[in-house]
């Protein structure tokens, strides 16, 4: 794969998670004694991904510590929010200005990674680097979410994605961006969402579908049923 950083977002407080989240990073929750974070990294690994950046805002010494203490065998570099929390968008920016790289997977820790999603993350990325786009998505059909009351976020259509009432496609928490769609955002604070939006208004954001079951930290209800 050409491309060699990835982002993981583990700034945000992970309210839907409470009381768990009081104390504790939501990124450090553990399933099956591994923690959301550890999780995340070995898919990127697996990848033959060289390098990640993290952004953290909430807890952040916590999630500093962890890795200081654990040995990824993968160059990992913090970069934090700063004095306020960008939201998603002006997280994966800023985390974006300490490289030269153009383009970034990007992945949500609150998702349960494994292997399965290898094969269909390296067909994104073929895709991506095909058709030079700038922005996919990988997304799922919501009947195969374990969370049977997750809606969906987008349609999916020769991988194309678009919105209305009817959304049967789930974000699965990675994606591929190019830098320079976040270049020309004015704000500093803003959620990956709108960037999102502006694509499928001139029919340009895409999506790839996985096919597989979907796992998500969704909140402390999913947690405890996944725990199990």
């Amino acid at each position: 794969m050409k491309i060699k950083t990835a982002l993981i977002l583990c700034a945000g407080r992970g309210r839907r998670l409470n009381p768990l989240t009081l104390k504790k990073p939501k990124p450090l929750l553990e399933l099956s004694n591994i923690t959301l974070l550890e999780n995340t990294i070995n898919l990127i690994k697996k990848l033959g991904i060289k390098k990640i950046f993290l952004n953290t805002f909430y807890l952040k010494d916590q999630v500093k510590n962890y890795l200081n203490n654990k040995n990824f065998n993968i160059a990992i570099d913090i970069i934090e929010d700063g004095v306020e929390i960008l939201d998603t968008g002006g997280g994966i920016r800023n985390m974006m200005s300490n490289s030269d790289e153009r383009n970034f997977f990007v992945f949500n820790p609150d998702t349960i990674w494994n292997s399965n999603y290898l094969n269909c993350i390296k067909n994104m990325d073929k895709f991506f680097e095909n058709n030079k786009i700038k922005n996919i998505l990988l997304v799922v059909n919501k009947k195969l979410s374990f969370d049977k009351k997750l809606n969906g976020d987008f349609n999916l259509k020769k991988n194309l994605l678009t919105k209305n009432s009817e959304n049967e496609y789930i974000y699965t928490g990675c994606q591929i961006i190019s830098k320079a769609l976040l270049n020309g955002k004015g704000k500093k604070i803003f959620s990956i969402t709108e960037i999102w939006n502006e694509l499928i208004k001139k029919n340009n954001l895409f999506g790839f579908d996985c096919g597989n079951k979907f796992y998500h930290l969704t909140n402390l209800e999913i947690y405890n049923q996944l725990k199990k």
